[in-house]
């Protein structure tokens, strides 16, 4: 979700930790670089090493829960998967009117239909991807007031008319998935209370006490089912609300079986931690997931698992930004920063087959996803690509531009990046890796930048149709894909690259 405009303030004064801390064991060193110059990073086999499991590939966010029926929408998520091999997937709007969930008989008896459900889930499961079930929208018949939102397919996001008839929809709703897939799947989902109804997502009065109410009421109708299911929230905007919901929960013995939240790059430091810092978007996020970390570990409930059920870049359609080759250094940069501090971090969205604000109107407009309108790859979809060949243990290293890790087989793959802000110039970026305690013969490199894996050269040569033709969305796919890796031997125990501003490489060590 992007709250761009929809922007309140929580005041909480987060403990800074700087970059250079100590996380679970994975040592992290502050020297960003900016680019220019001859930087020298050494990789030493003989560093201590730690679990490195994908977090930030397991779960992926899209639009809302019609838009699965779609063949383009199936088409992305196919090959999202075949990338990453996500496990997930989150969308918004399972209870909205257009999936006929809902209606009431003339005397005003409930009445439920699952058809389309059935079609949306069997749909994922197909592709081999799970439901992340949020719990949204308010169907109108069950609505208290006509809370329509401003999204082009106006969600009700009112609280329900009859807390009764509500427990009893998410009964029947829970009773009839289990009844269709059997308890050992749907054990195996999330089910998520709304979505960031500290903002205007929600419109109960007051704003907290109300959403208490919804997630108390949902909570306990899910477990009474079957308490195997698991059960979370708050699904808040701007990493709010968590230490509250805990103590809540927990103050009223409500099942709680994980926290999630959200938060973007560009989001205020003001609505995050109430100051008035100018956090810079290559650390917003993961300074906010270190906030809330922080807060469930000092809670009664330390151990609580942390879905980070929403991130980007952007929360604004900014092309300079998502659609961009900024995303592979941003990405990565995240993911560095952090690791072991979130059990799962969902990517807002894999593909723009979207229409929260209408339908696209070009097939660039800075939407969210890894897959533009026509099925066209952009930069992070090749990131995603690329960061997926990390291994599953990383070794610490001295530099906050790189990442080392090593498979389960022993192979060695390395990203390198070079970062710079969206809005500003950077520099080449020359790196020397100098490898102790290794002595590798060659590397095969991958890289995503202007010149690898992007699709805008082609696009503006073109003349920048908004309309494209099939002919020319061939052409665009056949601009955005990867170039076979190349392959440099090393000479003296060294490896000597040269990345372009905002360029990202997976270098793989033999």
């Amino acid at each position: 979700m992007s709250p761009a405009f929809f922007s309140m303030t929580k005041p909480f004064l987060a403990t800074l930790i700087l970059a250079g801390s100590l996380f679970f064991g994975q040592t992290v060193f502050p020297q960003q670089s900016s680019g220019g110059g001859n930087e020298v990073v050494r990789v030493d086999l003989s560093a201590p090493s730690t679990p490195f499991p994908h977090f930030w590939e397991q779960m992926f966010g899209s639009g809302r829960a019609n838009l699965t029926l779609r063949d383009s929408y199936r088409r992305d998520l196919d090959w999202v998967r075949d990338i990453t091999g996500f496990q997930y997937v989150r969308f918004h709007a399972i209870l909205h009117d257009e999936n006929g969930v809902y209606d009431e008989d003339a005397q005003g008896h409930p009445i439920h239909n699952f058809s389309y459900v059935d079609q949306i889930y069997d749909g994922l499961l197909a592709n081999g991807v799970k439901p992340f079930v949020e719990l949204s929208f308010m169907p109108q018949k069950l609505a208290a007031q006509n809370a329509l939102h401003s999204f082009w397919y106006k969600p009700n996001v009112s609280p329900p008319k009859d807390w009764h008839k509500w427990d009893d929809l998410i009964t029947v709703f829970s009773k009839h998935l289990i009844a269709r897939y059997g308890i050992d799947e749907v054990a195996q989902w999330y089910f998520e209370v709304w979505n960031e109804p500290n903002l205007d997502f929600w419109a109960g009065d007051p704003k907290q006490a109300s959403y208490w109410e919804l997630y108390d009421h949902t909570a306990r109708s899910l477990k009474s089912v079957d308490p195997r299911l698991r059960v979370g929230g708050p699904a808040t905007a701007q990493a709010a609300w968590v230490d509250a919901f805990i103590k809540h929960c927990i103050e009223n013995d409500i099942p709680v079986d994980f926290v999630s939240t959200h938060v973007y790059g560009n989001d205020r430091a003001q609505d995050v931690f109430g100051s008035e810092e100018d956090i810079p978007r290559d650390k917003m996020v993961c300074r906010a997931v270190n906030k809330v970390h922080g807060q469930i570990e000092s809670s009664s409930m330390p151990h609580l698992p942390l879905i980070w059920s929403e991130f980007n870049a952007s929360y604004k359609n900014e092309p300079e930004v998502t659609d961009s080759i900024f995303m592979g250094p941003w990405l990565a940069d995240t993911i560095r920063q952090c690791d072991a501090l979130v059990s799962v971090m969902s990517y807002w969205t894999f593909s723009d087959v979207f229409e929260e604000q209408g339908v696209v109107k070009t097939p660039f407009y800075g939407g969210y996803g890894l897959i533009a309108a026509g099925g066209i790859p952009k930069p992070a979809y090749n990131a995603f690509k690329l960061l997926h060949q990390l291994g599953d243990q990383r070794i610490a290293l001295d530099s906050d531009s790189a990442l080392l890790t090593r498979r389960e087989d022993g192979t060695l793959i390395l990203a390198l990046w070079n970062y710079a802000p969206p809005d500003q110039k950077g520099l080449p970026r020359t790196v020397t890796l100098r490898f102790q305690n290794t002595k590798p013969q060659r590397a095969n490199i991958s890289r995503v930048d202007r010149e690898h894996g992007d699709f805008h050269a082609a696009y503006e040569k073109m003349g920048s149709p908004r309309y494209p033709t099939p002919t020319q969305i061939q052409e665009l796919r056949r601009a955005a894909e990867l170039p076979d890796a190349e392959t440099s031997k090393l000479k003296n125990n060294e490896l000597i690259l040269t990345l372009p501003e905002h360029g990202l490489a997976i270098i793989e060590l033999k």
